[in-house]
């Protein structure tokens, strides 16, 4: 057909081809996140001890549940702008900055004796929370507008300032207190970045969001993550060195299912916000998929995984590596639940996930052998029990409705 004879685009046509180029944009930006995060403890596997690597992974646990709020604070700021316009958000993000760093302070003499970690570390983990929560301010303002390139770019400079130093550190063979110290001060880069990224004329039409809608979307992702996380950090605490160590390359396959089809969740998140139920069946039919391919995935090429993950001395563990895949696409659909959960504004969100993380607990401390495998089995059934939690809650919900 030439040029003169073809039909001209049709709204539809556009507007498919604008939310493919946004996913493709959010999707590379979200394997660059993925990408840095795993290579830490890829790169950690192969310049420390095992048991400087387990506590290079509680560092990255600990510092990821507590920077958690932030993605709470990108989801409600996003929610709120989809839903009224643009507001105040200033404010509410630096007081949930400082809130982050200040809890993770008051917890330092329990941390360190917990996880036998320095207590030079918790105040590291506490000076890279405040700019990492804060980022969140600029990510939902562009989220909630649906400005999704340049979302992508916010997202990748978070990215580059939370890895940057540590990978460079880790690299150079620094150790791992120096890489860490430089972690944090590349951290301090991220917001100046994402203040020019984001600004905008748009004048502020909306009511300041409240700190109870930020309180809400903080508690469903900070559920949600601990969950994610509470294993890793059981294994630091019930295992041996070794075994711990051997562990977190494990978590490494089951972060990558988690976060491998997080763009949906982007892309979905202000549609849902403005009740679209539509876009909530398409998320799931899509985060499912993921799942399944990549737990199929491991399982043919299991010890493949765990060698690219931590190096040949891991790829024994190789069978273990689609119940590691499954606990992560498990809690990929919850986190798509969870986030239609906030955006409709559903009472006590975060409950079921709640839940499932303190039936985890219970189980691997006092149920489950402490063992590799005991622990890895009982996060499975953890996973299991919050989307089943999730998906009832949400079926009652919507008979409410």
């Amino acid at each position: 057909m030439s040029a003169l004879t073809r039909p001209p685009a049709t709204p539809t046509n556009a507007t498919g081809r604008r939310i493919a180029t946004a996913g493709a944009a959010v999707a590379i930006a979200g394997a660059l996140t993925n990408a840095l995060g795993y290579l830490v403890p890829v790169i950690g596997a192969r310049q420390l001890s095992s048991a400087d690597l387990s506590a290079l992974a509680t560092m990255l646990g600990l510092t990821a549940i507590a920077s958690v709020p932030g993605l709470g604070l990108q989801i409600a700021i996003a929610v709120h702008r989809a839903r009224n316009g643009a507001g105040q958000t200033a404010r509410i993000s630096l007081l949930t900055s400082l809130v982050c760093a200040g809890t993770l302070l008051v917890l330092a003499p329990v941390l360190v004796r917990l996880f036998d970690l320095p207590a030079s570390y918790t105040l590291l983990a506490a000076l890279a929370t405040v700019p990492t929560v804060l980022a969140g301010r600029w990510l939902g303002e562009l989220q909630g507008d649906q400005r999704f390139l340049r979302l992508a770019a916010g997202m990748a400079i978070l990215a580059i300032g939370r890895y940057a130093g540590l990978i460079g550190g880790l690299v150079a063979g620094a150790g791992l207190t120096a890489s860490l110290v430089a972690g944090a001060v590349g951290a301090w880069l991220i917001p100046p970045a994402l203040a020019i990224l984001g600004k905008t004329d748009q004048p502020h039409v909306a009511d300041a969001i409240r700190a109870r809608e930020v309180l809400t979307a903080c508690s469903a992702t900070l559920a949600m993550l601990v969950a994610s996380y509470a294993d890793l950090l059981l294994a630091r605490h019930l295992l041996t060195p070794d075994a711990s160590g051997a562990y977190s390359v494990g978590t490494v396959l089951t972060k990558g299912a988690l976060w491998a089809p997080q763009v949906v969740t982007v892309l979905a998140l202000p549609r849902l916000a403005q009740g679209n139920r539509r876009a909530l069946r398409t998320a799931l039919l899509l985060v499912g998929a993921s799942g399944a391919i990549l737990i199929a995935a491991s399982a043919v090429a299991g010890g493949f995984a765990f060698g690219l993950a931590g190096g040949a001395d891991y790829t024994h563990l190789g069978r273990y590596a689609p119940v590691f895949a499954a606990t992560g696409a498990l809690y990929a659909l919850v986190f798509v639940l969870v986030n239609d959960r906030v955006a409709t504004a559903t009472r006590w969100a975060s409950a079921p996930v709640w839940a499932a993380c303190a039936t985890l607990v219970v189980v691997a401390e006092f149920i489950a052998p402490h063992t590799l495998a005991g622990v890895m089995w009982s996060a499975l059934g953890a996973a299991a029990l919050a989307i089943t939690l999730c998906a009832a809650g949400n079926a009652v919900d919507r008979m409410k409705r």
